[in-house]
């Protein structure tokens, strides 16, 4: 879809800054934006200085994203009052008249256009929104960070074909698809020439790596055939799977996992809900028995690996008994940590439209007791692990003026901070 607004025309050598909203996957993708911008001539800098165009890469999963789009246009604007405002990312795909009618922004670019940003920026053609209808999206373009931080997120899949029924995911970024491993060994290549020591595997639904390359049908690469290529390569030390569904996370993937000499003893495994009754409501592809299974059969392998959980609080027709039962399975479960989400209702879902919704003071304290709940976990399980000696790689300098790094299996460790530390990896008693 396009909307005749007048735009403008930018000239190469102008300032440009990034502020990115969400997942790891979306500060992958504007690292890609940033190199592109940078390679046609802009300057990237600060989104604290002064910039004649700022971009916007929104998250759309919750209503607070929504909201947190529109402030941000009203400060940087407030700042910037002459910089070029251009909104990407999920919220544009999504509300791409809605974004476009926000007073100060000049550019919404949807979900196949956003990686045109160099294009739409050098070309005055007139238009203040450039998207497309979401089945159109079906390119895979590959993404990663890099000069952020130590750990890079890799994207190697996008999208999903999944229908939760709280999730706006695949209207915002279409259709499961992914990268080839032929691909995926090169960025690794660059990034490993670029001394890059730890890389975490990202997309949508990760496990579905191998459907839809490029807009093709399914082939024979999977995601097992992944991490075992990568394995292979042996170039870079560490690698993390960033989040894996609990019925694509198969034995096969936990025991390579735990005998691989380069991916880390820590998954990321969502379960939303610890009741068969949620779950069903929530149109997720597995049962509590499945996640635990799970679960167990990676402590099985691997006693000391971590394993961190999403959890949806306050989703409709949540009962007292149904949350005390998802607080008594996780407590019970031997997990490390608690991603905690408040559901939040999103047009054009199948949620939104259940009855039985549950207040937000009830959500908001189901939220805080799961956190609190995170925090004993993450206590107990670095308890656990107190006076055993792991491979710690130490990445930056936080706000504190300590040299923080994590574990292999993701305790975080502080220290004093030492120069020389710095991206390296070190043997360390915790």
């Amino acid at each position: 879809m396009s909307f005749d607004l007048p735009l403008f025309a930018l000239k190469k050598n102008k300032s440009i800054a990034f502020h990115t909203l969400g997942c790891k996957l979306n500060y992958a993708e504007t690292s890609t934006m940033q190199r592109m911008l940078q390679e046609a001539g802009y300057e990237k800098k600060s989104i604290q200085d002064e910039n004649d165009v700022i971009v916007i890469n929104t998250c759309s999963v919750t209503e607070n994203a929504d909201k947190e789009c529109h402030q941000l246009v009203r400060r940087f604007k407030s700042k910037n009052p002459e910089a070029k405002i251009i909104v990407t990312g999920c919220y544009a795909q999504l509300k791409p008249e809605k974004i476009a009618a926000i007073d100060g922004v000049n550019m919404v670019l949807g979900a196949g256009e956003k990686f045109n940003i160099v294009k739409h920026l050098e070309e005055d053609l007139e238009q203040k929104i450039y998207s497309c209808e979401i089945a159109d999206v079906n390119q895979f373009t590959a993404s990663y960070s890099l000069h952020d931080r130590t750990r890079t997120f890799l994207k190697v899949q996008d999208g999903c074909d999944y229908s939760c029924s709280f999730c706006t995911i695949p209207m915002a970024r279409g259709g499961s698809r992914s990268d080839s491993i032929q691909g995926v060994l090169a960025n690794i290549e660059e990034l490993h020439r670029a001394g890059v020591k730890e890389i975490v595997l990202t997309g949508i639904n990760l496990g579905d790596f191998g459907k839809g390359h490029n807009g093709n049908k399914k082939n024979d690469e999977n995601f097992l055939s992944l991490i075992q290529a990568i394995d292979k390569q042996g170039l870079i030390s560490r690698f993390r799977i960033s989040s894996i569904e609990p019925n694509l996370l198969t034995d096969e993937i936990i025991q390579f996992v735990s005998a691989s000499k380069c991916f880390m003893p820590h998954f990321h495994i969502p379960l939303q809900s610890g009741t068969n009754k949620q779950l069903a409501a929530m149109r997720r592809r597995y049962k509590k028995e499945l996640y635990e299974e799970r679960v167990l059969k990676i402590k099985s392998l691997m006693p000391h690996c971590c394993i961190g959980v999403d959890v949806i609080v306050g989703f409709p027709d949540e009962t007292d008994a149904d949350f005390e039962a998802t607080y008594r399975f996780l407590q019970e479960l031997p997990i490390s940590y608690l991603h905690v989400f408040t559901y939040s209702e999103r047009e054009n879902t199948l949620a939104a439209t259940m009855p039985n919704t549950i207040p937000m003071s009830i959500r908001k304290e189901r939220n805080n007791k799961l956190r609190i709940l995170s925090e004993k976990k993450m206590n107990a399980f670095i308890q656990e692990h107190k006076g055993q000696e792991r491979a710690v790689l130490f990445e930056h300098e936080n706000s504190e003026h300590q040299l923080e790094g994590y574990t292999d299996n993701y305790i975080r460790i502080q220290t004093h901070f030492d120069k020389k530390r710095e991206n390296t990896i070190v043997n360390w008693i915790i």
